[in-house]
Parts: C-alpha cells; sequence; structure tokens
C-alpha cells in the first residue's frame, strides 16, 4: 500500500509539472510569434523601402540600408561587390534621378529565434523580366542592416538550353564548364 500511495504522489507530482510547463509554454509562444510576426512585418516595409529608394534615387537611403561589411551579388558573374565598390558602380544611376525600379511581389522571411538574424527570397518585377532577390539582414540598434543581396535572373526551365547558348556566344562573358 505504501507503493501505490508513493507511485499516486509521484504520478501526481509529474502531472502537475507537465502541466505547468504546458501552461508556460502557451503562453510563451503567443508572445515569441507575435515577436516573429512584428520582425516579419518590419523586415518586408524595410526592404520595400530599399527597393523604393533606387527607384527614387535617395543614394542616402539605399546605400544606407547596406551593411559596412555589406556585399552586393548582381547579375553578372563579375558583379561581387563591397559597399564602397557598390557605390562606386551605382552612383552613377542615382545622380542621373533615378537608379533602377524593382518591385518585390512575392517574398519569404525567416527570422532566427533570438530576433537578431533573418533572411528572405524574393521575386520582383524589373526592366529584366522576373528577378530573384535574396539575402541576410541583421538587426542594429537602428534597425535593419543588409548584410548581403544577391540578384538573379529567373530563366524558365523550357528555355535554359538556348539561355546557355545565348551566354556562351556571348563577347562579355566567359561562361566557366
Amino acid at each position: 500500500m505504501h507503493f501505490g500511495l508513493l507511485r499516486k504522489v509521484l504520478t501526481d507530482k509529474v502531472l502537475n509539472d507537465m502541466l505547468r510547463c504546458l501552461i508556460l509554454l502557451l503562453l510563451i509562444a503567443p508572445v515569441a510569434y507575435a515577436q516573429n510576426s512584428n520582425s516579419v512585418a518590419t523586415i518586408n516595409t524595410f526592404l520595400d523601402q530599399w527597393h523604393q529608394a533606387a527607384s527614387s534615387a535617395n543614394a542616402d537611403i539605399f546605400f544606407g540600408s547596406i551593411a559596412d561589411d555589406g556585399i552586393y551579388i548582381g547579375t553578372a558573374d563579375h558583379e561581387r561587390w563591397t559597399k564602397s565598390e557598390f557605390i562606386t558602380f551605382a552612383k552613377p544611376f542615382f545622380d542621373r534621378g533615378k537608379a533602377w525600379d524593382f518591385k518585390s511581389y512575392e517574398r519569404n522571411v525567416h527570422v532566427t529565434s533570438d530576433g537578431q538574424i533573418a533572411w528572405f527570397s524574393e521575386l520582383l518585377t524589373t526592366w529584366m523580366g522576373v528577378c530573384r532577390g535574396s539575402g541576410i539582414l541583421h538587426k542594429t540598434a537602428t534597425g535593419w542592416k543588409i548584410d548581403q543581396y544577391h540578384l538573379s535572373v529567373t530563366v524558365p526551365n523550357e528555355i535554359i538550353k538556348d539561355f546557355i547558348t545565348l551566354v556562351k556566344n556571348s563577347k562579355n562573358t566567359d561562361v566557366k564548364k
């Protein structure tokens, strides 16, 4: 009889502990989800404003959104720029009053559980047709900064062989085999 009572007390204690953990989890999970949702919304706004800054030639916002050690990867094989190299390349476009006009129509954003790092991919309407952008961001005391942005042209699978031939025949590209 002693063992039966001990087993019941232990079982009740384990169940009570499990119930407390479950209640705590249910209380914390919505807060974590809300923080993540807020981060995603903030990141979407940040990226939309970054693209808009290029369209309106606002160099301060556009280049200021890139981390000091940020990298921008363009569509050509040689287009991997540090922030300062990218400014040198892109500033003449901004000086003309309009750089480029990319608009995201689909974006997926993911944020680490601590809310400090995010990564995303997006589909863009551009003068080149549909492009894909992807990147990594980190949170600072003043907001998000872009650590890396990678722009690529999308090519439908149905025409990839023609695309490969076109690129191989291009005078401007050295296609590696």
